[in-house]
Parts: C-alpha cells; sequence; structure tokens
C-alpha cells in the first residue's frame, strides 16, 4: 500500500481546508519546499491539488507545480479543474505522471474515454461523496449518484485507478471510512486510493486491511499525529 502525501494549493500556498470549504484553510508555506520535505521523509508519490483550478476551471498554479516538478525527483499526481483534453495535455506535458478527473468524470464521461485513450494508464478519476452520493464542482455541488456506479462506469472507460474521498472526514482528522472504502475495492476491483479523516496509525493499518492502493495523508502529516516514516513502513508490509 502507497502512502500520498497531500499539498493542496491555494493561491500559491501550501493550505489544508476543513470538509473542502475554501473559507477554512489553514497555510502551511511554499507547495516546493513541502514536497521537497516530504520525499527527503521517504515518499514515493505526491498527491497534488489544485484548489484553485478546482473551483474556477483555470490553472493559475501553473507556475507552483512547474517548481514542485523541479523541486523534486518522484512522481506525482495532480487534480482539480481539470475538464478538457487541453487541460489534461498541458498538465501532462508538463512533467505530471497521472491527472485525476473529477467533476468531469461525471458529467463528460465521454471525455475519460478519449483521454484513457490517449494517456493509458496516466488518468485517475476522483470520486467525492459526500453523504454516500457523489459531490462535484470542488464539493460544492450534491448528485444523487451512487459512487461505486460511478466508479464502475470509470472502470468501463477506461480507468484503473480511482482516489476516493468522503469529503465530511476530509480534514477532520476523524478517521477514514472503512466500510465504504472496502466496499469499493471489493464491488470494482479497481485500484482504490482512500482519502479523508486520515488521523492516526492505526487508521493506515485499518486501510492497509481494506486492500487498497494507497492512501493519501494531509492534515494528519502536517499537525503531526501521523508520522510518515511509520505510515510508509506500515503500507510496504
Amino acid at each position: 500500500m502507497r502512502i500520498y502525501p497531500a499539498i493542496d494549493i491555494k493561491d500559491g500556498k501550501c493550505v489544508r481546508l476543513k470538509m473542502g470549504d475554501m473559507e477554512q484553510a489553514t497555510e502551511y508555506g511554499q507547495p516546493s519546499e513541502m514536497a521537497v520535505k516530504w520525499q527527503s521523509m521517504g515518499a514515493q508519490f505526491l498527491h497534488i491539488v489544485d484548489l484553485d483550478a478546482a473551483f474556477s476551471g483555470e490553472f493559475s498554479n501553473y507556475d507552483t507545480v512547474a517548481k514542485i516538478l523541479t523541486s523534486i525527483n518522484i512522481p506525482m499526481q495532480l487534480g482539480g479543474g481539470i475538464r478538457s483534453m487541453n487541460d489534461i495535455d498541458i498538465r501532462l506535458s508538463l512533467g505530471i505522471d497521472r491527472v485525476i478527473i473529477g467533476t468531469a468524470a461525471f458529467e463528460n464521461p465521454n471525455l475519460v474515454s478519449e483521454a484513457t485513450a490517449k494517456y493509458p494508464g496516466r488518468i485517475v478519476a476522483g470520486i467525492d461523496a459526500k453523504d454516500g452520493k457523489v459531490a462535484t464542482r470542488g464539493w460544492a455541488t450534491g448528485t444523487d449518484a451512487d459512487p461505486i456506479d460511478l466508479a464502475l462506469e470509470m472502470k468501463r472507460r477506461g480507468v484503473t485507478t480511482v482516489v476516493y474521498t468522503d469529503i465530511m472526514r476530509d480534514g477532520m482528522l476523524t478517521g477514514p471510512n472503512i466500510e465504504m472504502t472496502r466496499n469499493m475495492v471489493e464491488i470494482t476491483g479497481m485500484d482504490i486510493i482512500a482519502s479523508g479523516g486520515m488521523s492516526v496509525q492505526q487508521d493506515v493499518e485499518d486501510l492497509l486491511d481494506t486492500g487498497v492502493e494507497g492512501v493519501i495523508i494531509g492534515k494528519a502529516l502536517y499537525s503531526g499525529t501521523i508520522d510518515l516514516n511509520k505510515a510508509i513502513k506500515t503500507g510496504a508490509e
């Protein structure tokens, strides 16, 4: 199980939000500096979210992302505001290893088919859930869609990896949604990366038992309630 340290970008700074609320942001300095820190502590893959792009659709943090890429030598995946083939092309040509399609995966599944055909293995579906239903547009818009049904649709369209986020737990240090995550793994048979609610080392160990491909850890790393080195060792077991 791979551990993905999270770096969320807002206005060129590294931040953490509570339940995706842009008004509840805590700053943690320069994204590139955090990337170097996590790499130095053993991270093998980074998870980056462009919060501004998620809400506006504009890639205003291009330079910030480019600086992260030149500061590290490990792969990274990027999500936020990716809604067209041009968005995908720009990000992958920049040197990003994988892009995460969130809102567009729900609103424009044909884009996913086109993207996976052009960039096999480099397209990840971001499925965000609130109260058991898919949420889109930077988590601001609710739907009646079932997350597992959407994951299976993405599988039919060539996606092999899903980042599954429980919005109500994100940034809250309340623990991950183990049951739903396990269901996602077992029913879809896809590589599931769990996100949202990671708080203590036990959460890492509990998720290891679900069969997830990876775990994204954000606030718990920044607040010190999870030690990255220990989490990575657990994931390697």
